[in-house]
Order: C-alpha cells, then sequence, then structure tokens
C-alpha cells in the first residue's frame, strides 16, 4: 500500500467517526409518552375504579337500615277460617324501623369517606410511580440507543483499522498480531451490539406495556434531548416537600382517620340500638253484624349490651391496636420517605458529577489522546496496537457519560416520584 493511500484510509476514518445515524421514522418523546401511559395504562385504571367505587359506600354506610313491612293473620280459627268467628282475629299490617344509638351512622359514614380519601390518594401515588417507570425506562432506552450509535460508529472504524492492519501486513510493513487484535476487538464490539440490542428490545417491551400498547409496537426515540442537568433543592427543603405533598403519606394519614373513627364507633357500641314499629290490625264485624273496632299496636326495643365485657370491649380493644397499627405504618413510611429522598438526592449528584467530568474533562481528553495517536501512527512513532486501545478508550467512556447521564435522569424520576411532585430544582 502507497503511503498516499494510507493516508487517504486515515483521513476516511476520521470522517467516518463523526458521521452520524438518523431516521425518518415517527420519534415518541418523553412528554408523549407520559401522556399515553396516564390516559392508557390498565392497572392505573383498575386502581381508579376501585377508588370510583369506594366513593359510593358512604352514603350507604351512613344510611338507616331499610324499614320492614309486615302482614299477619292473627288468631285465625282453622277449623273455620271465618274472620268474624272470634273476637281477637285480626288481619295485621305492620311498620317496624332499626334506629342506632345517635351517632353511629355519622361514624360509619365518616370512616368510609376517610377510606374514599385515602383511595384517591392511592391513585395519585400509582400515577407517580407510573410516570417514575415510564420516564426510567425512556431514560434506559435513551442510553440503549446512543450506545449502539456509538458501537455501529466504532464498528466502521475498527474495520477500517483491520483493513489497514491487513494491508501494511501484506505489504510487510505491518504485524499480523496487529491484524489479529483489531479483528478481536472488532468481534467483542459485536458481541456488546448483541446485548445492547436484546436488552433494548426486553426493555422495549415493557415499555409498551406500561403505556398500554401492544408489546410488539416499535419504539423509536428523540436523538437528541436536552443534556444540561438541573441543581436540585437541599435535602432538608425536599423532606418538607415530601411531607405536604407525597400521596403515599396521605393515604396513610386518611387511613388513620378512618380507624379513629372506627374505634369512636366501636366506643358507641356499649350504647344500645332501638327498633321502633306500629301495627294496624283489621277485625271482621260479628256474625250478627255487630262492628268491632280495629286494634293499633305500637312498640319499641332496645339492644342490651349484656356480653359488653367479651364483644363491645374486646372490639374497643381490636380497633385501639388497629390504630396503633396505622400509626406505626406511617412513622415507618415517612422514615422510608426520607431515605428514598437521600438516597435518590445522592445518586443525582453522583450522577450529574460523573457525567460533568466524562462530557467536560475526560472524553475530550481522550479524543485528543487518539487525535495525537492517530498524527503519530502516520509518522510511525505510534504503533497501531496503541491506536486501537485508545479509541476503545474513547469508545468506552462515550458509552460511560450517556449511562452517567441517564442515571441521573433516572434518580431525577425517583425523586419527583418520593418527594410527590416535579417541582424539585432551584
Amino acid at each position: 500500500m502507497s503511503r498516499s493511500k494510507f493516508y487517504s484510509h486515515l483521513v476516511l476514518i476520521v470522517l467516518l467517526a463523526n458521521c452520524g445515524t438518523g431516521t425518518a421514522q415517527t420519534r415518541l418523546t418523553l412528554e408523549s409518552a407520559l401522556a399515553t401511559a396516564s390516559q392508557d395504562n390498565p392497572d392505573l385504571a383498575q386502581i381508579k375504579a376501585r377508588a370510583k367505587a369506594l366513593a359510593a359506600i358512604p352514603s350507604q354506610a351512613g344510611a338507616l337500615d331499610d324499614p320492614v313491612i309486615s302482614f299477619n293473620a292473627l288468631n285465625l280459627p282453622v277449623d273455620t277460617f271465618d274472620t268474624r268467628q272470634e273476637n281477637m282475629t285480626q288481619l295485621q299490617f305492620g311498620l317496624s324501623q332499626n334506629l342506632p344509638f345517635p351517632g353511629k351512622l355519622a361514624l360509619r359514614e365518616q370512616a368510609a369517606e376517610f377510606e374514599v380519601s385515602a383511595a384517591l390518594s392511592n391513585v395519585f401515588e400509582a400515577q407517580s410511580w407510573l410516570l417514575r417507570n415510564v420516564k426510567y425506562s425512556w431514560w434506559q432506552l435513551f442510553y440503549l440507543d446512543h450506545g449502539l450509535q456509538i458501537i455501529n460508529s466504532n464498528l466502521v472504524l475498527l474495520r477500517q483499522f483491520i483493513q489497514i492492519a491487513r494491508a501494511k501486513y501484506e505489504v510487510g510493513e505491518g504485524l499480523q498480531q496487529e491484524v489479529l487484535l483489531a479483528q478481536l476487538e472488532l468481534s467483542k464490539l459485536l458481541d456488546r451490539q448483541l446485548k445492547f440490542e436484546g436488552d433494548r428490545r426486553n426493555l422495549a417491551a415493557q415499555f409498551n406495556v406500561l403505556m398500554g400498547r401492544s408489546a410488539d409496537l416499535p419504539v423509536m426515540l428523540p436523538d437528541t434531548v436536552e443534556v444540561s442537568l438541573p441543581t436540585l433543592r437541599a435535602e432538608t427543603d425536599l423532606y418538607q416537600m415530601a411531607e405536604l405533598s407525597r400521596a403515599l403519606l396521605a393515604a396513610q394519614r386518611e387511613t388513620i382517620q378512618a380507624s379513629q373513627a372506627r374505634l369512636d364507633l366501636a366506643k358507641k357500641n356499649y350504647f344500645p340500638d332501638f327498633n321502633v314499629g306500629a301495627i294496624y290490625g283489621l277485625r271482621d264485624n260479628t256474625l250478627s253484624g255487630a262492628e268491632r273496632a280495629d286494634f293499633l299496636t305500637m312498640k319499641v326495643s332496645v339492644t342490651v349490651p349484656v356480653f359488653f365485657a367479651d364483644k363491645q370491649a374486646k372490639a374497643v380493644d381490636q380497633r385501639t391496636s388497629e390504630l396503633m397499627q396505622q400509626k406505626y405504618i406511617l412513622q415507618d413510611q415517612w422514615n422510608k420517605v426520607r431515605g428514598q429522598i437521600s438516597q435518590a438526592h445522592s445518586d443525582y449528584r453522583r450522577a450529574r458529577e460523573q457525567s460533568e467530568l466524562f462530557k467536560t474533562g475526560i472524553i475530550p481528553q481522550a479524543r485528543q489522546t487518539v487525535a495525537s495517536m492517530l498524527v503519530g501512527y502516520r509518522v510511525s512513532k505510534v504503533d497501531f496496537l496503541n491506536l486501537v486501545q485508545s479509541q476503545i478508550t474513547l469508545f468506552n467512556y462515550e458509552l460511560q457519560y450517556w449511562s452517567a447521564f441517564a442515571e441521573a435522569r433516572q434518580a431525577l424520576a425517583q425523586l419527583s416520584a418520593v418527594v410527590g411532585e416535579d417541582n424539585i430544582y432551584e
């Protein structure tokens, strides 16, 4: 190979390294993915349906039992079945109504209303984590796409390296081990490409499921996004925001209120319930035609909690323990939320600093090294092995940059979910 032809190969390598790939297919932005998931995700839909079903309970719990209408034939002689034969024979029509002790119905309705509020908060909590999962998967797909772009670019470079090394070897200016090394690095990249493509197919299927779409639909993301990473609020500020905004904590507070209402109701059960009613008895005239007066019966019955030690008292103990359980759950959840905030905050800071280091320091230095190696290789001051290794090193640094960038975005998604709102930046 002539020296001029050899230089033309090197120029081609540099040009190919700077080439990008494009596609005319429709791109799925993060915003459209979030909107689709919020609207079409079936798991979120079933949680909303459950909350809607619970919303119909409070009015039922606060309503009286249905009144009872009765019909009786009283003292009817079985020998003749004649309603005029006996003075006490009556056809009775009755109406009765159960009346709980004052305050019981209100407490039942109140407990159900708190359960509805908790269910609505759970809807917001589920939606928040759904959006977090969509963001997490979207950024992971974004990283895999950029990783594949970098791999494809380096595959082109290594194939050019192999051609150059083989040409030099054939004219006696190179070594066979240079060709073998370049082929080995090419095989490693092909293996990495297969892994990335497999990971992307699996993740795309999961991503489609999150959006309520068929798992085999293609997912194409934009090539470029805003690469600047924001500065977060202080951890203490995020704690305060989570205490007010996190739906998980709000749902648990509503559950505690419901438990308190059930405890108050259990204490009310020491008091009796009532049943009131009226019966109107119709009497026919006598056999001789004499008129008989109709009868009116009024009744009031009262439950007597004579077994309160085994029943009502135990119910109060049960509801008291349940209330304490819910309070402990809230305390545990709050501790976990703060831990999640601290971890996500730390993960974001680490990934942000790492991505900035790769972007502004390591990658530019690695590119300068490759360029210097390329110049040195032209004048035979750098051997082929070092040139290949410098390019592979640059490849790895570029992958690590996009990985750190995606991890930073994923940490932001995690932090928004655990805080309960998106306004987490300074």
